[in-house]
């Protein structure tokens, strides 16, 4: 069996898979089982519909499907994306430390048939408090103080290649989808190098609300930049699936799923639990 045949039956059996994106970037959905129960907080049952395409058949997954993307809650795909972490923190020469045991975030996983293409991981807000207390907590309190629901991404690394834009916008999409629409958070917050501040600013919305300083997680300079989800969720209604804009639009929102889609992830999302 070859490596695309072996990832498109992957596709189909492995449970944490969350879609499949064929060659025309149209995601596929697993349709929900009956046996489901979602574990996840309840979402407007107005707004979930079928998915926006059946799960394909084997045969037309072989010749078609470009990525996935899934849970990284076994030992092997947490190895895979502590694997592509290091890989492109270390190309920056960035130090990568070891996630706090006390902390639990959702991470998942882009990958081919042969590598990751990208990983992030979503924290919450909570007694612990977010990552980005140690170097920005004033910023957050402040944040809290008005009323703010906060969550986190953290351990962004997308391996460059004719798919990255797609890759990140998709990813970034279904993180929001947990942070939005199944834990009500208002406010996202990032850490990032200096030099990325510019591509965050034009390409999502995001605000700087803390100066730089250094991480000592990374050993590098870093900026907190805050995105309004608000903001988030009303350009995903406005350009989320309309692919077509993505060479005139200064944006990542047109490579984001279109509201049926994120409609069936979501129904997917919630059977993962």
């Amino acid at each position: 069996m070859s490596s695309a045949a072996a990832l498109a039956d992957n596709a189909v059996l492995d449970p944490q898979t969350i879609i499949a994106v064929g060659g025309s970037s149209e995601p596929w959905i697993p349709r929900p089982t009956a046996r489901a129960t979602p574990r996840l907080a309840a979402v407007d049952p107005t707004r979930l519909r079928a998915p926006h395409r059946d799960w394909p058949t084997l045969a037309a997954l072989r010749e078609e499907v470009r990525f996935k993307i899934r849970l990284a809650n076994s030992e092997g795909t947490r190895s895979t994306a502590s694997y592509l972490i290091q890989k492109m923190y270390g190309w920056r020469g960035y130090a990568v430390s070891p996630l706090s045991r006390e902390r639990s975030p959702i991470t998942i996983v882009a990958s081919d048939a042969e590598r990751a293409l990208g990983t992030i991981s979503i924290g919450f807000d909570s007694s612990q408090k977010l990552l980005a207390d140690q170097l920005y907590g004033p910023e957050l309190d402040a944040l809290r103080a008005r009323g703010a629901s906060l969550c986190e991404f953290t351990r962004l690394a997308i391996d460059r290649n004719e798919r990255s834009r797609d890759v990140l916008a998709m990813m970034f999409h279904i993180a929001y989808m947990y942070a939005r629409r199944f834990a009500r958070c208002t406010d996202l917050l990032i850490e990032v190098n200096p030099r990325h501040v510019r591509f965050y600013r034009a390409m999502l919305g995001f605000e700087v609300v803390g100066e730089e300083r250094a991480c000592p997680r990374v050993n590098a300079p870093a900026v907190l930049l805050r995105l309004d989800l608000a903001h988030c969720e009303k350009q995903i209604a406005r350009f989320g699936g309309r692919r077509e804009l993505a060479s005139t639009v200064r944006s990542l929102y047109p490579l984001a799923f279109s509201p049926a889609e994120e409609d069936g992830i979501c129904g997917r999302l919630r059977e993962l639990g």
